[in-house]
């Protein structure tokens, strides 16, 4: 099981990872939009369509990092409350809701892309871009964040069962911030 995990954390690294290059690629388009403007007073008309496919692409790919990082926004009160099992306990009924959510999540997506795949659905822009291309990433985002719920929520039975040698497991802290 311990296998298991690791390698949906390597899952969710390599979505983390991704999502990276993806924001750098964003980047350099936005940059190239700006200098082509100022200095050619041309436009490069792709900037703004394919930073929002970027901008979806890397946000679908970050999830599951987000996840295992801890930087998704959480309601701690009632987290504080709890110690030792119970909070263990109710930990992974978050992460047992939130896979079922994602269930949902990946079978939507999966659907909204696969509408694409069959309709040949392309942009309204200049570029008439084939959106199953960019829709893609959101199916295989969604099924990371489940990898990755799996995962967290495995990792609270090991908690208990006081077996987490080898496993990479972050705790929520009272600090602001993490």
């Amino acid at each position: 099981m311990k296998h298991f995990i690791t390698w949906i954390d390597r899952i969710s690294g390599f979505g983390g990872w991704m999502a990276g290059i993806l924001m750098v690629v964003a980047l350099v388009i936005g940059v190239s939009e700006i200098v082509t403007r100022y200095v050619f007073g041309k436009t490069l008309y792709i900037a703004d369509e394919y930073s929002g496919y970027l901008m979806a692409m890397l946000t679908f790919l970050g999830l599951a990092y987000t996840l295992r990082e801890r930087g998704h926004i959480r309601m701690m009160f009632l987290v504080h409350l709890l110690k030792g099992r119970r909070r263990v306990i109710f930990n992974m009924v978050c992460m047992f809701v939130g896979f079922v959510f994602c269930i949902g999540l990946v079978r939507f997506t999966g659907e909204f892309f696969w509408d694409s795949v069959v309709n040949r659905t392309q942009s309204m822009q200049i570029t008439e871009s084939y959106l199953a291309i960019p829709q893609a990433f959101l199916p295989i985002g969604s099924f990371f964040l489940l990898l990755q719920f799996l995962s967290e929520f495995l990792k609270g039975a090991a908690m208990l069962r006081q077996d987490t040698a080898g496993l990479r497991i972050l705790e929520e802290t009272d600090e602001l911030g993490r």
